[in-house]
């Protein structure tokens, strides 16, 4: 086995002094949460930081916790946490299947919601069902505390908004409104003990009494740059009666939004066709666990 290269490791008891060392370290420096990414990029070389905070002993970064207006997923969460919670599973359905189809059971045991939305990969299975559940990631750095949505964390493919000194520490998920539903679906290829998304899609509704959508919205995994909203699927489907003829028509627009790579595991070409399927059936599940009928004008 390769060994690593030399580094400053530090395990900071408190988020004051995790960020004064981050503040303090060369642009390099990385967080530790599971593990589960860093630890394979530094034996493959892919990174190289200088320094290394493992932020396991700091309190309350875990668990997933009704709070007044929603839940509160704590950054070092294990994605296992998140796929057994009851609260996750009847509020955010997107979220608890997308935490039920990442990698393996193995990985899920170690890696962190915080570790998934950091890494920033367009791949994620966790961000697409983040965002369509409006989840707001709270982060503190060197200027004090402050709130963004997870949709707009991401920067490009591996990089986010978050400064060298920036911690997430927890995520917000606003309670659903009546009429709510969500779901997550997704299409990877097995290899090398994971399971990475070749396209992936979350859909959450909100369905007026009139039967019509008042609200959706759209995200899309490995059919881009980043994990990011499909607004023109939104606005196929926004406000209309999600029948049969609506929802293809909607998922058709969900290829539009796609700009798909191709490489070793999937064509751009069939990318773009997994868009429009994808969609279509987390369009389906979503308008299901809202209570509404599909296909029903």
């Amino acid at each position: 086995m390769k060994r690593l290269k030399d580094f400053d490791y530090h395990e900071p008891a408190t988020l004051d002094e995790a960020v004064v060392i981050l503040e303090e370290a060369p642009g390099d420096a990385r967080v530790l949460a599971g593990g589960t990414d860093l630890i394979v990029d530094m034996k493959i070389e892919r990174l190289q930081p200088s320094t290394v905070v493992n932020l396991k002993r700091i309190p309350g970064l875990t668990g997933v916790d009704l709070v007044a207006g929603g839940i509160r997923i704590g950054a070092l969460t294990k994605v296992t946490d998140v796929e057994e919670s009851v609260i996750v599973q009847s509020r955010y359905e997107a979220l608890g299947t997308a935490a039920s189809l990442l990698a393996s059971p193995p990985v899920r045991a170690l890696a962190t919601i915080g570790g998934n939305v950091g890494r920033a990969s367009p791949a994620s299975d966790l961000g697409p069902a983040l965002i369509v559940s409006s989840a707001v990631a709270h982060i503190t750095g060197v200027t004090g505390s402050r709130e963004e949505l997870v949709e707009d964390l991401y920067a490009g493919p591996g990089e986010t908004t978050l400064a060298p000194s920036d911690i997430i520490t927890h995520f917000f998920l606003p309670d659903p409104p009546t009429g709510y539903g969500s779901a997550h679906v997704k299409l990877g290829k097995r290899g090398s003990g994971t399971d990475i998304a070749m396209a992936g899609t979350s859909a959450s509704v909100v369905v007026a009494d009139d039967g019509a959508v008042a609200e959706c919205k759209v995200a899309l995994a490995s059919l881009g740059p980043i994990p990011m909203r499909a607004s023109h699927c939104e606005n196929a489907l926004r406000g209309r009666v999600p029948d049969a003829d609506v929802l293809a028509a909607a998922a058709a627009a969900a290829a539009e939004d796609a700009s798909p790579i191709g490489d070793m595991r999937a064509s751009a070409d069939y990318r773009t066709t997994l868009a429009r399927v994808l969609t279509l059936r987390a369009l389906r599940g979503a308008v299901a666990a809202a209570g509404a009928e599909v296909g029903v004008r």
